[in-house]
């Protein structure tokens, strides 16, 4: 039980960071129909972001600038480049977004090095909160579920109780007629995706302390956040959540166990040995097995469900 309680409290941590990742890109792609595929260089330069700042005021200053100065570095991207791109379709925003992560890649290379950085949780934050059993919980995953939690909130109030929210949503459907209406439609895209860039910058402030911050983490998180998008339903806020959780279960128990096809199938009275045929299979522990899970449900969702847990189809 105390194991179980531990990785359960570990999982749903984990899988409200990522969820805090996905959800910018999910609001860009339903409200915009723009699948970023920088958008986790945008988690990396939070991190970076976060640790300069942190040197010269502290983690807290950090927390807030950081996401700052990534949404408006989002929003310059949409309003010098993307916005150029938009109009030649998905294909060219795709490529455009792909070119912009190998810069932001290379931009990070020549200031802040290759080398991973010493960016570490706040004393404030650094220690035990409680017990499970004889494990102590530290405080800080419970700091990164209460900002998770927090944000999913505020994002939900603003695009369903506030009129900007009921504006950006119009927008998506009737950009005619709220142009008509004297809104800047071109200003509110603009908005909207520095607001996703930013959702992911706030990210990589939380998650750079926590784990590593270094020029690969873009690359680490970006494939398992498409994973999430596509098993929650393409656009789908609330999908995206309940994707983010199970993917970050399954992946924190999946690494601390050492269970076996093989075994199971002994458990269940099937005689099995190194002479059965595909052994080497049928021996993989679903330790080895932890990084391409993700990619399996994705596979089995694409096949038996296309529209993801909470996506609606698209007739």
């Amino acid at each position: 039980m105390e194991f179980f309680l531990v990785q359960l409290f570990n999982g749903v941590s984990y899988g409200l960071l990522l969820f805090m990742l996905s959800s910018g890109l999910t609001l860009v792609f339903s409200l915009m129909g723009v699948l970023n595929f920088a958008h986790a260089s945008f988690y990396m330069l939070g991190a970076y972001f976060a640790f300069q700042i942190s040197t010269w005021t502290g983690f807290w200053a950090g927390l807030v600038v950081a996401p700052l100065l990534v949404g408006a570095l989002g929003m310059l991207v949409e309003r010098v480049g993307l916005r150029r791109v938009h109009a030649h379709g998905h294909v060219a925003e795709l490529l455009f977004t792909f070119g912009l992560a190998y810069l932001i890649e290379e931009a990070v290379h020549l200031i802040w090095g290759r080398a991973a950085l010493p960016y570490h949780v706040p004393a404030a934050l650094d220690g035990p909160l409680f017990q499970i059993a004889d494990s102590p919980y530290p405080m800080y995953r419970v700091f990164m579920m209460l900002i998770s939690v927090s944000m999913l909130v505020a994002v939900w109030l603003t695009l369903t109780r506030t009129r900007i929210g009921l504006v950006i949503q119009a927008a998506l459907t009737h950009p005619d007629t709220v142009q008509a209406l004297g809104h800047n439609v071109p200003r509110i895209f603009m908005l909207v995706f520095g607001g996703g860039a930013a959702l992911a910058g706030l990210a990589g402030v939380i998650g750079g302390a926590a784990f590593v911050t270094d020029p690969s983490m873009a690359i680490a998180v970006g494939p398992i956040v498409f994973v999430i998008v596509v098993v929650g339903g393409m656009g789908s806020l609330a999908g995206a959540f309940f994707a983010s959780l199970l993917i970050g279960c399954l992946q924190t128990f999946s690494v601390s166990l050492d269970w076996t096809l093989a075994g199971l199938l002994t458990t269940l009275g099937f005689s099995m040995g190194p002479d059965t045929p595909l052994w080497s299979v049928w021996s993989i522990k679903l330790s080895q097995a932890a990084p391409v899970l993700p990619y399996l449900i994705m596979v089995l969702m694409l096949i038996f469900r296309p529209r993801g847990l909470m996506g609606t189809r698209d007739e």
